[in-house]
């Protein structure tokens, strides 16, 4: 979490933003996660039924984001961004499209590193074509292996594509 927060204050202050929207970019990148350790099966138990059926490994943004909103947090566009970081969805502005790529390029990662470091060197002024292709790598990576890609990433996916005309 400490890495992706550090990647979202690195491009907020990048794109100019006041010191009150670093703060709050730097603060999605250590709430995002928040959940990620709880056991799927009680995450699944706080969701509405309509989001009970994803998948274990991207259960926790839904239900780091209704916790969140449980205890306060009025901020719809961060509980938007916290909970489909994983998955995507067409509703992401900018802070939500930053936190799913700095989710996927946080320095930590293995796999692909040169890759990953390169599309970091092109964030934040390239927000849009860095997170299309992530979702491309992503999506690649379902159907090659055979699984389901949810309807929300399909749906980002459609709309990503519909802001590059």
């Amino acid at each position: 979490m400490a890495r992706v927060a550090a990647l979202l204050q690195d491009w907020a202050e990048a794109r100019g933003e006041h010191s009150d929207e670093v703060l709050r970019w730097r603060s999605l990148g250590f709430l995002h996660d928040c959940l990620r350790d709880q056991d799927p099966k009680s995450l699944r138990k706080m969701l509405p039924k309509d989001q009970r059926d994803f998948p274990d490994n991207v259960l926790h943004g839904p239900a780091a984001a209704y916790r969140l909103r449980k205890e306060g947090l009025k901020d719809a566009e961060i509980l938007n961004a916290v909970a489909y970081h994983t998955l995507g969805s067409p509703s992401l502005g900018d802070l939500g499209l930053a936190t799913y790529a700095a989710d996927f390029l946080e320095p930590g990662r293995r796999l692909r590193r040169k890759w990953r470091a390169r599309l970091r060197e092109a964030m934040p002024q390239d927000l849009e074509p860095v997170v299309l292709d992530i979702l491309g790598a992503r999506m690649q990576y379902l159907i090659k292996d055979k699984r389901r890609v949810r309807p929300e990433t399909l749906a980002f996916w459609n709309h990503m594509l519909a802001l590059k005309r």
